[in-house]
């Protein structure tokens, strides 16, 4: 969707001026006379003429990261997605007069997730693996979240899920000082991501994993989708201590934490659900399977991968609230969310953060020496 109140928020990503004028196919920049096509559903707000030496694996190989991930279609908030779904929600407080961007923000699910609280939620992601649902219901922008199209202080509050994992020190930098910019004074981002610290309760966790890669040799299931999602993670934010410095010196104060030792989330994902998709394919026919896979861009996935989705779409059908199947995942998801309440104080790789942006005249830090 590109509404009226996106327009309002815009400046060129090219040379930052907000001289724009909208046509019925595209949008100029009277500044630098870039033109930035109207697509159905989204705006092509790339920076042009910009190089940049990183490109998420998201952006070079879009097609087949598409394949794999099955974006197209939305889920209620259910399973890990719910617990990440749920603390953001409640870190940022959201009220209906808020405009929130959700930076790098995928298919869009998070963005969806939020809208019914504020008054206007805006997406931008460089690939446009956008959800059919988000493209009809949510204002959603191709941008490039180091020269976000947004004018300064454009938003009251921001979230960013799943994201900073994927990028190098030096884009983890320009994505965070582009977050303050276009937050106003005082405004919050909620964030979530994980380090390479391990939990104190590491050996409990382990468990749940043994117990998953034993049934991966037996070839009940396997994690290829879950592999190739996490393909381009970096991880170059080591510890909370390196996290807690890249928002400081991005104008940004870390006002809350809250880390996810995943001892009951471990065990639903590596054993409970599994088992659970593997059942459910296993009881489609090859036929029926066949059918469900082949009749769209899920074709060239891998197997793992198209068992997976034939699992997760034959689910979806279900995830209604009248359902007993939607209430018994619900179940699952708080069950996992005890992994917050009971172990959120202690430091691990994932992690929620909020942040606020500081008070007065920005001035954006240097670089920090490479180790």
């Amino acid at each position: 969707m590109v509404g009226r109140e996106l327009y309002r928020l815009l400046q060129c990503p090219t040379c930052n001026s907000r001289d724009l004028a909208v046509y019925a196919e595209y949008v100029l920049c009277a500044g630098c006379r870039n033109q930035y096509p109207i697509h159905k559903g989204y705006i092509d707000l790339m920076p042009r003429q910009t190089e940049f030496d990183y490109i998420s694996k998201y952006v070079s190989e879009e097609e087949s990261m598409g394949e794999e991930l099955d974006y197209r279609e939305m889920a209620p908030p259910l399973l890990a997605a719910g617990v990440r779904h749920r603390q953001i929600r409640r870190m940022l407080e959201l009220k209906p007069t808020d405009i929130v961007f959700d930076n790098a923000c995928g298919n869009g699910r998070f963005g969806l997730w939020n809208a019914d609280a504020v008054g206007l939620l805006v997406g931008s992601d460089p690939a446009v693996l956008f959800a059919d649902q988000a493209l009809a219901e949510m204002e959603l922008a191709q941008a490039d979240s180091r020269r976000l199209p947004f004018v300064d202080g454009a938003f009251d509050k921001s979230l960013s899920v799943d994201v900073l994992e994927h990028f190098p020190r030096d884009v983890i930098h320009d994505y965070l000082v582009e977050t303050a910019r276009v937050l106003k004074v005082g405004g919050r981002v909620a964030i979530f991501s994980n380090t390479r610290e391990m939990s104190p309760i590491q050996p409990i966790i382990n468990i749940s994993k043994r117990l998953g890669k034993f049934f991966v040799k037996q070839g009940v299931y396997d994690f290829e989708r879950e592999a190739r999602r996490k393909s381009d993670h970096i991880k170059d934010l080591k510890t909370w201590d390196d996290v807690e410095a890249a928002l400081v010196e991005a104008g940004l104060k870390p006002v809350k934490v809250v880390f996810w030792n995943s001892v009951f989330t471990s065990f639903v994902e590596h054993v409970l659900m599994k088992l659970g998709e593997s059942l459910i394919a296993k009881r489609r026919t090859a036929k029926a399977a066949s059918a469900t896979v082949l009749t769209d861009e899920a074709v060239n996935a891998s197997a793992g991968a198209q068992r997976e989705i034939v699992a997760r779409r034959a689910m979806r059908r279900h995830l209604t609230k009248s359902s007993p199947i939607y209430w018994a995942l619900y179940t699952i998801t708080l069950l996992m969310e005890l992994d917050l309440w009971l172990f959120g104080w202690m430091r691990t790789g994932p992690y929620f953060v909020l942040a606020e942006k500081v008070e007065g005249r920005y001035v954006p830090a240097p670089l920090p020496a490479e180790e």
